[in-house]
């Protein structure tokens, strides 16, 4: 299972001593509102255990982004199909003090390179709840485009975007 390097971050697979950054992640209403939050401890823990299980289930996942500087993780990044789920997507989700830096983009970047490099992926795709602006605006500094719109197993419409491949092609 792989590991990815940026510049400032690396992105390895979660482990239980980083339990608490998701707990405080998904315990702040505010930061998780689009991840399902408020969730109590319980619940962040099963998320916790359900990214290190997509890994084992499907051979790729979340990672976890833990700045190089030595500093706690400030967030995860990567790949989830859940069953049901019309198809795989690019996911993100950061503490609030990472917001705003640059690092969802420069770690959002190396997950796209590293799906249509290593996995040898056709498209790199990303969906969302049509009212999350963040997430659609990261969505545009990746370059991503609208290449459908469908309706989700949890009764949502979304628009799916499809993302370039690094070398423009």
């Amino acid at each position: 299972m792989q590991s990815l390097e940026t510049s400032r971050f690396r992105l390895r697979l979660p482990e239980e001593p980083d339990f608490p950054v998701y707990k405080a992640f998904f315990e702040n209403g505010e930061a998780s509102h689009f991840y399902g939050g408020p969730l109590r401890a319980d619940s962040a823990w099963r998320v916790l255990a359900s990214h290190l299980g997509h890994w084992q289930l499907r051979g790729y996942g979340m990672w976890v982004i833990e700045p190089k500087t030595g500093a706690d993780i400030i967030g995860g990044c990567g790949f989830v199909w859940p069953e049901g789920w019309p198809r795989r997507e690019l996911t993100w989700w950061l503490m609030p003090q990472a917001r705003g830096t640059g690092a969802a983009v420069e770690v959002s970047q190396a997950a796209i390179r590293h799906a249509y490099e290593v996995y040898g992926w056709p498209l790199v795709e990303t969906h969302m709840k049509d009212d999350n602006e963040a997430a659609r605006g990261l969505v545009r500094k990746l370059g991503g485009e609208p290449i459908a719109r469908e309706m989700f197993p949890d009764g949502k419409e979304r628009t799916v975007y499809g993302f370039p491949k690094p070398d423009g092609s």
